[in-house]
């Protein structure tokens, strides 16, 4: 498996690279599968792959992987916030009013969404048509694992001043049988990291992920159901330095 150095936003994949940006999430995902290994096993095999794909690849093991993307919320933002503004409820699960754009959340919630075809966009669903799509059993399993990772990683954000606002996990059956994360995991492509410090409800945070790219995106004109723009040096430089900013503060090494 090779992490590219392509990044997407609004379910599409943008023409212009971001460089780094492949072998810092790889690097940073395998931070994380060793660090929650012990809640649930990964597919890595192992990291000895040809130099030309040094940092990026990973040798890993095939799974059957779930149709669903499994997230989990702590704060209130993105899809969620939109979807809460419209009938105050997250994926058919009701939330106390008065919240704002940024609010934590009592509690975390699971919030799955469909995996889209290449240039469709995903869909939150209930939990109710998770079960429908994987079984009952599955279901439930995927959802006790997705909160404990993500409140574990969130504790763990947290100590090194960084709020894990929502994550995305991609789980599968390996041949034995067992339910294995894989993909990636915890990055900036699949969170939102944002300051602690400056962290304030109410709109817009400082972020560690590719929210600035996202808001560009805003900003350009683009109609989002058109092939994107390129992006201009200065938004390339500034979200591989947030990347990199990401991967300092979570792992205390320099990238």
């Amino acid at each position: 498996l090779v992490a590219s150095d392509r990044v997407s936003a609004y379910d599409w994949v943008m023409p212009t690279t971001i460089p780094d940006k492949g072998a810092v999430l790889t690097q940073l995902s395998l931070f994380w599968f060793e660090l929650l290994a012990d809640i649930v096993p990964n597919h890595i095999i192992s990291t000895d792959v040809p130099d030309i794909v040094a940092d990026r690849g990973i040798i890993v093991q095939p799974l059957e992987m779930f149709a669903i993307e499994c997230v989990a919320r702590g704060y209130l933002t993105g899809s969620g916030w939109s979807e809460y503004q419209n009938n105050g409820a997250v994926c058919g699960q009701s939330l106390p009013t008065g919240l704002l754009d940024g609010s934590k959340l009592p509690t975390t919630i699971f919030t799955p969404a469909t995996k889209a075809e290449i240039g469709d966009h995903d869909i939150n669903i209930d939990f109710e048509t998770v079960a429908k799509i994987v079984g009952a059993d599955d279901a439930q399993e995927l959802k006790e694992l997705t909160i404990t990772l993500y409140e574990t990683a969130a504790d763990f954000a947290s100590s090194r001043g960084i709020i894990l606002a929502d994550t995305k996990f991609e789980f599968g059956r390996s041949a034995s049988g067992e339910i294995v994360l894989g993909d990636e995991a915890l990055t900036p492509d699949s969170s939102r990291f944002w300051e602690l410090s400056t962290w304030a409800p109410g709109g817009a945070q400082a972020s560690y992920d590719k929210q600035f790219l996202r808001d560009y995106l805003v900003s350009s004109g683009w109609d989002r159901n058109s092939p994107p723009p390129e992006l201009p040096a200065e938004i390339v430089e500034k979200t591989a330095r947030r990347y990199k900013e990401a991967f300092f503060h979570l792992t205390g090494s320099v990238f």
